[in-house]
């Protein structure tokens, strides 16, 4: 009788949970036939799902991962870090791919939103916890889906982004939504204002200068906008590491919802 009665209690227990298990975190292949051509992209599944909706993280990758594999752009950034973490990640994770040559514009862009639209619905995620981050290039991604759809996300994670062409060169890579503004930086924090915003960067980052970094914190102290800076001293241009290594970050990142 007192064995039955503890098991009795344990199932209590296990069916009062907040969290369905479905046993280890995984990744599954996806595709999306989108205006013309087919993409393929990664949805990551934590090992322990809320039935009330599960955060999800859209992560967009550098330029180093593009191309149609759809599997690359699990080799740097956050795909690592997810595989180390797979038993213990709480939240999904949408992975797009560029194709090769291309950047985080226009059809681009729009193709990650539709991936995100379509793992929200097979997954059932939580729109109040929809997440956006990404890396150099996919940093610059980060910009632009953001101001493309500003009330969608409940936080931003750039990491070595920066707004204007790095260095002056490879023009193609930038963010179109305020590359006509006469002072781009304040555009951002304007039109973000309300956006929890944590940027990361090397101090000594050779490839993606710090420098439009630098320029945005400034333009949002002076705006009062919801936007911290962390930059690494020492760091080159792999920021990434050490961002999606820190748990701080994801602790912050989960704390954020919107309204």
């Amino acid at each position: 009788m007192t064995r039955l009665l503890l098991l009795f209690a344990l199932l209590l227990a296990s069916g009062c949970t907040h969290m369905t298990a479905t046993g280890h975190g995984h990744f599954q292949a996806r595709s999306l036939q989108f205006e013309g051509r087919l993409f393929r992209y990664q949805v990551f599944v934590p090992a322990r799902r809320d039935p009330a909706g599960t955060p999800i993280v859209l992560f967009l990758h550098g330029s180093g991962e593009r191309g149609d594999d759809g599997r690359r752009q699990l080799q740097a950034g956050l795909g690592p870090w997810l595989q180390e973490t797979a038993g213990s990640f709480p939240a999904l994770v949408v992975l797009p791919q560029v194709p090769e040559g291309e950047e985080w514009l226009g059809r681009n862009a729009r193709m990650a939103l539709a991936a995100l639209d379509a793992a929200m619905a097979e997954f059932d995620a939580d729109p109040q916890r929809t997440y956006l981050t990404g890396m150099s290039m996919g940093g610059y991604g980060t910009w632009e889906l953001a101001l493309l759809q500003p009330q969608r996300f409940a936080a931003l994670v750039p990491v070595c982004a920066a707004i204007l062409p790095p260095h002056g060169r490879r023009s193609s890579l930038r963010v179109a939504q305020v590359a006509d503004e006469a002072d781009p930086y304040t555009a951002v924090v304007t039109r973000l204002h309300e956006v929890p915003v944590w940027m990361f960067h090397g101090a000594d980052d050779a490839v993606v200068s710090p420098e439009d970094a630098r320029q945005l914190h400034q333009a949002a102290l002076r705006s009062g906008a919801n936007l911290r800076y962390t930059e690494f001293p020492g760091v080159n241009h792999n920021a990434w590491d050490p961002t999606y290594r820190n748990p701080a970050m994801w602790r912050w990142l989960f704390q954020q919802r919107r309204d």
